[in-house]
């Protein structure tokens, strides 16, 4: 499989890809194997099927482009494709055969690639293919009839376009998701596109709002035998789509490669927000994507939605959604309760107790009245930030954020009242009110964090992820404050000197310091929402 041109092969990540129809095979079944160049053309190329991890070839190939032919390799004819001139190509198709007998195992698609004489890439590997004596047939009505070979090219000018990240082109990077539509004058054909990487699939839509509910959907993903395949539906609610017959739709292609689904078809038939089969000439549109089971969808774990209804034939780029804003107070007042106002109040209480010491208000500490302010900030930030976010979305979101911001409520709303009726500082029973406060509040900070994590990633929108980064040093800087301040605390306790201000001052200076870089990323956060 190497190039006999007296160089060494490519190390870099080749420019160029082997995609398959199908996850699993069973005997005699036949996957249909494309090579695709990515950025630049290829002008030499060989192509073998062989068992993951071995190094002999296995079944055999057709092909039916004059670019490509069949050779003998150990001895088996047909076991393998080459190219038969070094004209540049951009795609090459083959269709794979399984043996009908033996011992058959999971296989890849191992192919090389050649640039120039003095540039190749070798081993250049599909995905997995898994054996599967259950593999449903391989005939289907949507599978792959020629190359997919998505890309921006041209929107804005031939082509909408609309795509999470803004601007990504699915051609080069790996986390775009993209759909595009292309019409021509007097024709009610449509073609459309659509890529992302999934484990299950990706669907487009096109809605009357920005709601799910009454949208036209295409999906692209994997029927139970591991084809991926294009399914016609229409959603009614926050329910699965009902399946429809799909209707007047042809080349219809589609592929997968290193969890990137991709398919392009065109469709003649009517766009329908409602049942009744009226139609319009603008819709908001949508991509969506999630895990599917034996052909059948589940539950969308990501959703990207345009920011304005949009003329499919009249080409433009599109921007996505904004976050409504009664979403961004959410997020707001989460972070500000568990990143500035809970955390404050924490530290106060478990490293700040001797500040202020001697001086009383209604009879109580000054710490404590800070804390017992601080804390009751936080639990009521917590409570309008839920009701916000029940209140825009109408029901049940689903994935993790939702659930662990209940849990964080539920655990927020009950620690004031297991305080309001703790025992006193001298009951014999006061160290079980201490450490179930302590770790309660604990666990509480734990859920909390690990909410706006997941919550900020649906106000990411940067291919960078800036936000979550910017989170991850916020989460750096207050655990090096708590080591500093814990540390801080145990070398007073063992320290035998008399120099309560000296020790009261170092406190104070580490609450400043912990104060000014808290406001600092938690000023960086709530601009990141803002501007999402």
């Amino acid at each position: 499989m190497t190039p006999q041109h007296k160089k060494g092969a490519q190390q870099s990540l080749a420019p160029f890809s082997v995609t398959t129809d199908r996850f699993s095979f069973k005997e005699g079944d036949e996957i249909i194997v494309r090579l695709l160049a990515v950025s630049a053309p290829f002008t030499g190329f060989m192509l073998q099927a062989r068992e993951v991890g071995g190094s002999s070839p296995l079944g055999s190939f057709t092909v039916t482009s004059g670019e490509a032919q069949l050779l003998t390799c150990n001895g088996l004819p047909n076991s393998a494709v080459s190219h038969t001139s070094d004209s540049p190509k951009s795609s090459i198709q083959g269709i794979w055969r399984a043996p009908t007998s033996g011992n058959l195992n999971s296989i890849q698609f191992s192919a090389s690639f050649v640039k120039d004489y003095s540039t190749f890439w070798v081993g250049v590997r599909s995905s997995p293919v898994t054996y599967n004596i259950a593999a449903a047939p391989s005939t289907n009505s949507t599978s792959v009839t020629s190359t997919v070979s998505n890309s921006s090219t041209g929107c804005d000018s031939t082509k909408v376009c609309f795509s999470q990240p803004l601007y990504c082109d699915p051609g080069v990077s790996p986390d775009c998701y993209f759909l595009s539509a292309m019409t021509s004058p007097g024709d009610t054909a449509i073609q459309l596109e659509m890529t992302g990487p999934s484990d299950g699939y990706i669907a487009i839509g096109f809605s009357d709002d920005q709601r799910m509910g009454n949208d036209d959907i295409y999906i692209c993903g994997r029927d139970s035998g591991g084809l991926i395949q294009l399914q016609h539906a229409f959603s009614t609610g926050r329910k699965i789509p009902a399946i429809l017959p799909l209707g007047n739709v042809s080349d219809v292609k589609s592929s997968v490669n290193n969890g990137i689904i991709s398919c392009s078809f065109t469709t003649r038939n009517p766009i329908s927000t409602l049942r009744s089969g009226a139609s319009s000439s603008l819709y908001y549109l949508m991509i969506v994507h999630g895990p599917s089971n034996n052909g059948i969808i589940g539950i969308h774990t990501g959703t990207f939605i345009s920011d304005t209804k949009v003329d499919i034939s009249s080409p433009q780029v599109v921007t996505s959604e904004k976050e409504p804003p009664i979403i961004k107070a959410h997020g707001s007042l989460m972070l500000i309760a568990w990143m500035t106002t809970g955390s404050l109040g924490m530290i106060i209480a478990r490293y700040l107790k001797g500040v202020a010491k001697g001086k009383h208000y209604f009879g109580k500490d000054v710490w404590f009245l800070v804390h017992v302010f601080l804390m009751t900030l936080t639990v009521a930030a917590t409570i309008i930030a839920f009701i916000l976010a029940f209140s825009e979305v109408g029901g049940w979101s689903g994935g993790a954020h939702p659930v662990l911001g209940c849990i964080v409520m539920i655990l927020a709303f009950f620690q004031p009242i297991g305080a309001m009726f703790r025992c006193g500082p001298q009951h014999h029973w006061r160290f079980l009110f201490n450490w179930s406060h302590a770790l309660n509040a604990v666990a509480i900070k734990g859920l909390a964090v690990a909410a706006i994590f997941t919550g900020l990633s649906y106000f990411n929108t940067s291919e960078d992820g800036w936000l979550l980064k910017v989170m991850g040093g916020f989460v750096g800087w207050e655990a090096t404050m708590y080591i500093l301040l814990e540390f801080h605390i145990r070398w007073k306790r063992n320290d035998h000197t008399e120099n309560a201000s000296e020790t009261t001052s170092m406190e104070l200076v580490l609450l400043v310091l912990f104060f000014l870089g808290n406001i600092a990323f938690l000023v960086a956060l709530l601009v990141g929402i803002g501007s999402s």
